[in-house]
């Protein structure tokens, strides 16, 4: 129904509309009592698909990306459809619009999104509003970057901000230096500059009652001397793992029209196309680490196979973003049977 009916009729919409037009029906759902009879129809009942990352005993390894609810306002019922956790954000000091529209595109042939929304978001006084309303076993994780005002110089004042305003209400935090939508972002993955973040929270940290994991989210087009170092700066800030991928610049092996693709113009590209590429990574990182650095893989899950072959890489957790989009609410069913029957559970 969803890929026959439903989405046939959002992809009218531009993609920023149909995202606003998705929540609007997804929080009325949950405001008129339906978050029950979708749980039942898309939860998965098994108690054998928990697993435990970091302490946190997650209901399942499928959860939502960082960029859908990026304002905490349809988590619940993300989590009503069979998702064991839910990434808010990218969460920001202030809120802020992004940048100018148009500013999200979709390239159906590819199966894949173009975005350069730039943290567009209400701000985090008002995720802490709506997580404090949470009551639920979902695990939620707080994406956290700097707003775009701010100069690289003063970036880690916004990180420090977001990780003790939301510590209390999230179940772990990631911080994202990664995004190519914000100017120059990029340049806090250099060594020095991520150093000095990671080191400030993980210090942080110490002060509070609570052990948070923390996690780092990273770039795709990364090479294998930068993830080396990005790998090393992990270990001695004692961050707890990496989230692997964010969206990429790349362009390559592309079906879309390179006219539609040009015209379209800068962005990050996710979906299908990169759903190799951040396999990859998760093989190399799990290799590296011989295993015993916590990975979450997200980039390019449409099907249960293709979580199956990031857990098989070495994801501890699966995300998907584009993936829901394109494939719908059942998704997290679908991806969950899969693992149950591959667990012979």
């Amino acid at each position: 129904m969803y890929t026959s009916i439903i989405r046939p009729l959002a992809f009218k919409l531009s993609p920023e509309n149909a995202h606003k037009a998705v929540f609007t029906c997804l929080k009325l759902a949950q405001n008129i009592g339906l978050g029950s009879l979708t749980r039942k129809i898309l939860h998965p009942s098994s108690l054998h698909l928990e697993t435990v990352v970091c302490g946190i005993k997650f209901p399942n390894k499928i959860g939502i990306a960082a960029g859908l609810d990026k304002n905490a306002e349809a988590y619940k019922m993300l989590g009503n459809m069979g998702f064991g956790h839910v990434e808010i954000g990218t969460v920001t000091p202030k809120s802020q619009p992004g940048n100018p529209k148009p500013r999200s595109f979709r390239l159906p042939k590819d199966k894949a999104l173009i975005n350069r929304m730039g943290f567009n978001n209400n701000g985090l006084d008002s995720a802490i509003n709506k997580l404090k309303k949470r009551n639920s076993r979902l695990i939620i994780g707080g994406n956290i970057g700097k707003n775009t005002i701010t100069p690289n110089s003063e970036a880690l004042n916004d990180y420090i901000c977001c990780f003790n305003g939301l510590y209390d209400y999230v179940d772990y935090i990631v911080v994202n230096v990664s995004c190519p939508n914000v100017t120059d972002l990029h340049k806090l993955q250099d060594q020095d500059a991520l150093e000095e973040i990671l080191q400030k929270l993980t210090d942080l940290r110490k002060e509070k009652s609570i052990y948070k994991p923390i996690f780092l989210k990273i770039s795709p087009d990364l090479n294998a001397k930068q993830i080396d170092e990005t790998i090393d700066v992990v270990y001695k800030c004692n961050t707890d793992g990496i989230i692997a991928t964010n969206t990429t610049i790349k362009r390559d092996h592309l079906s879309s029209e390179k006219a539609k693709i040009k015209a379209i113009g800068n962005g990050g590209l996710s979906g299908l196309p990169i759903k190799d590429r951040s396999t990859e990574l998760i093989r190399y990182i799990s290799n590296k680490t011989q295993g015993n650095l916590p990975i979450i893989g997200v980039g390019g899950v449409f099907s249960a196979k293709d979580a199956i072959e990031k857990i098989e890489a070495g994801a501890s957790l699966v995300q998907v973003y584009s993936g829901f989009i394109y494939e719908g609410p059942s998704l997290g069913k679908r991806i969950n049977k899969a693992l149950k029957d591959k667990l012979h559970m």
